[in-house]
């Protein structure tokens, strides 16, 4: 139940946020700014442009949230990330970490096919390269036809480390800010404000430290590719690092994080908010009902 939990909890935040996810991957191929990016695809795709690939991407938040939220909430109740009563940074650092790993693996595919769709555009306003799938089944058969199974892990060697990072940063600042926000009883035992907040702290790091893997990540996972499914711009995540830097200088890694923040903050809150309420009303309703009468 703590993987369904998880990830119904992540569709839920995707629902509000899947436009800005829509933004943030054009501007990273090429748009100028949020604004730039915001006003040319409506404009020209209209208000479904900024819904595109909603439907893998709900999948993917499932499968990929479901398996890291689902497992760091089994250590988390195990007792895993504590140490002597109190959220160890070193193991709740670690825990997000293999959670995100298990997720990353899990949920490449999806990720695959939904930046494959988020950066398909009309032809006037069309950034990066362009693959013409109709759909995210369409998509998947595609690519499994032309690549092989293992094609639909291209582009997984930025991804899992993006995912390993952004879920020890996200987790762990998480774990610890709830625990310090409850610590300064600013809001009643247990309440949606306690999450809310540490969600709001939490966001911050979670941008700084994934946003240089996700630029990588979507530019892997975007890159022409030859007959045999190897890319034509990049060879890997070391290659695609390397680039950017030279081409682009240290910046060029954060490029888009305006949009990131705008799309990873909200649903960094709002997926940790709704985790952890659900996951409360789960257990308190199973509390009750295991109460004998």
């Amino acid at each position: 139940m703590d993987f369904v939990l998880s990830g119904v909890a992540a569709c839920c935040a995707c629902l509000f946020t899947n436009p800005l996810e829509v933004v943030k991957t054009r501007m990273q191929i090429h748009y100028r700014n949020v604004f730039h990016a915001f006003y040319t695809i409506g404009k020209v795709d209209g208000l479904a442009g900024l819904q595109k690939g909603l439907v893998p991407g709900l999948n993917y938040q499932f499968v990929v949230n479901g398996v890291r939220l689902g497992s760091y909430a089994i250590l988390e109740s195990g007792g895993y990330i504590h140490s002597d009563g109190r959220v160890s940074p070193v193991k709740s650092v670690a825990a997000g970490a293999v959670a995100g790993m298990l997720g990353a693996v899990i949920g490449s595919p999806m990720y695959l096919v939904k930046t494959h769709l988020q950066s398909q555009s009309t032809a006037s306003i069309a950034v990066g390269h362009q693959y013409q799938h109709q759909g995210m089944l369409h998509a998947l058969v595609c690519i499994r036809k032309e690549h092989g199974i293992l094609g639909l892990w291209r582009g997984a060697s930025a991804a899992v480390p993006r995912v390993m990072v952004g879920s020890a940063c996200q987790l762990s600042t998480f774990s610890a800010a709830k625990e310090f926000v409850s610590d300064l009883q600013v809001f009643p035992l247990n309440s949606w404000l306690v999450s809310l907040s540490a969600g709001m702290i939490s966001s911050v790091f979670v941008v700084l430290g994934m946003t240089p893997f996700d630029v990588i990540s979507t530019r892997l996972y975007n890159q022409p590719i030859d007959s045999r499914g190897k890319g034509l711009l990049y060879s890997g995540f070391i290659s695609c690092f390397s680039q950017t830097i030279r081409k682009e200088g240290i910046f060029g890694l954060y490029k888009g994080i305006g949009a990131s923040y705008f799309r990873l903050g909200p649903h960094t809150i709002l997926s940790l908010l709704f985790w952890n309420e659900l996951r409360k009303v789960y257990y308190k309703d199973r509390q009750l009902a295991s109460r004998p009468r």
